[in-house]
């Protein structure tokens, strides 16, 4: 079955049928790009009932958390799964097999998230805030495991010319799902908005991350070759190394950093739409639907053009993202109107999900092209450590600077946008090497 709908998803493209993998691998090549397009809807969708950008804050407003908690979500949770990258990369190079270590990180996660639910019926107020604040920084730890685990696994997996559009069948199928939790929200929010709503939605994202922890253990991976000798120091120190001695390297890290506008400006959005329309409940659920139905319209024809150009992927969706801010930046500063219309805002979630993918699913793809066996985790654990730092200076930053416009700190991320569209444009394709 796995190998007919694999044939049909990929029919009249035999280019690089089992490039950059081992010919034992691409025998299970149809078993293993499922197994991981089902584990990834199950933690995506979860991934989007709990997001910090919308779900938690909603959550963390009701249970009267301090805004500074609040503002700290996002950041920890991003960055958190980021910086200890590097840290784990010993751990991963030791183990010839390595989809347990992404196992075990989806089974914290599930615990983590479950946590949450527990804290909101349970506490309120500065102690709520921080229990949820520690359960955060628990699952981003065990994301950050998973994270750079996966990429790993892809790379031993899936093909070189497969790996674009195993992400966008992915994002698309989980975007189904979530507009499908997103309109039901919608429903319930009219009759229903205790504590128990956001709760139960907490619950069953936490539930999603057992799911995939099962499906994943059913892949089937070949042992990777295991480095015993070095020390954990020599490893993470090797690892930074390629900051100085790798220019691609160092100009991809570049762009990804530039790129950062479209994962920072989020909340941003959602702030300026509670000053200009509202905290509705209702509001939370159109903006689930937002991305979910950007998930399903765009993340296909990412995934597709990611294996032929993932470079100019983040290029094109980086520059969206950069001219929707611009716009909105215009919209709220001169057009009092138009920022009190309650449609503006979930249709700027859409647009910017759409952006949103695109640049996930090109620089996901083009890190993992880059490079190949212990050298691709390195390069994945390196790029989210320096970015994950980046990331919490950059969110401290727009943290500040918010506290005099919102829409100053939206046109400033935008404008570095620009320049990310322009680096990402000049660097290398890596389709072809």
């Amino acid at each position: 079955m796995f190998e007919r709908l694999y044939n049909y998803l990929n029919k009249g493209d035999k280019q690089g049928v089992c490039t950059d993998i081992t010919d034992e691998a691409c025998k299970y090549v149809p078993r293993n790009f499922f197994l991981q397009i089902f584990s990834n809807v199950f933690t995506q969708l979860g991934d989007t009932l709990s997001n910090p950008k919308t779900v938690l804050t909603w959550l963390m407003s009701y249970v009267s958390a301090p805004v500074y908690l609040i503002s700290l979500i996002v950041p920890l949770r991003e960055s958190g799964s980021m910086v200890p990258q590097v840290f784990f990369v010993p751990i991963i190079h030791k183990r010839a097999i390595r989809k347990w270590l992404w196992v075990i990180g989806a089974l914290l996660q599930f615990l983590a998230i479950g946590a949450i639910g527990i804290i909101a019926l349970n506490f309120k107020g500065f102690t709520a805030g921080w229990l949820i604040v520690a359960a955060v920084v628990l699952f981003s730890l065990s994301r950050g495991m998973s994270s750079l685990t996966s990429k790993d696994i892809i790379g031993k997996t899936i093909p070189k010319t497969r790996r674009g559009r195993m992400k966008g069948y992915s994002v698309s199928v989980s975007g189904v799902l979530v507009l499908v939790a997103g309109l039901f929200m919608l429903y319930q929010s009219e009759k229903d908005t205790t504590i128990n709503f956001y709760t139960n939605i907490i619950f069953f994202a936490s539930a999603t991350w057992l799911v995939a922890a099962f499906i994943y253990s059913r892949i089937k991976e070949f042992q990777s070759p295991v480095e015993e000798k070095s020390s954990n120091t020599e490893s993470i120190l090797s690892g930074f190394k390629l900051l100085k001695t790798d220019k691609h390297f160092r100009d991809f890290i570049i762009a990804r950093t530039l790129l950062l506008c479209t994962a920072l400006s989020a909340p941003f959005y959602v702030v300026l739409a509670q000053e200009h329309v509202g905290k509705e409940a209702y509001l939370l659920g159109l903006f689930i639907i937002a991305k979910g139905v950007a998930s399903i319209v765009s993340s296909p024809v990412w995934g597709k053009y990611a294996d032929k150009s993932s470079k100019n992927i983040m290029a094109v969706a980086v520059l969206i993202a950069s001219v929707l801010g611009i716009f909105i930046f215009f919209t709220i500063s001169y057009f009092e109107a138009l920022r009190s219309a309650k449609w503006l805002y979930p249709v700027v979630l859409f647009i910017l999900g759409i952006a949103h993918q695109g640049v996930r699913l090109g620089r996901k793809t083009y890190v993992i092209d880059m490079a190949t066996g212990n050298e691709r985790t390195s390069y994945v654990s390196v790029s989210n450590t320096v970015i994950g730092i980046i990331l919490l200076m950059v969110g401290g930053l727009s943290a500040l600077v918010s506290l005099l416009s919102v829409e100053g700190v939206i046109l400033l991320l935008s404008v570095l946008g620009l320049a990310g569209a322009y680096k990402s444009y000049k660097l290398p394709n890596v389709e072809q090497i």
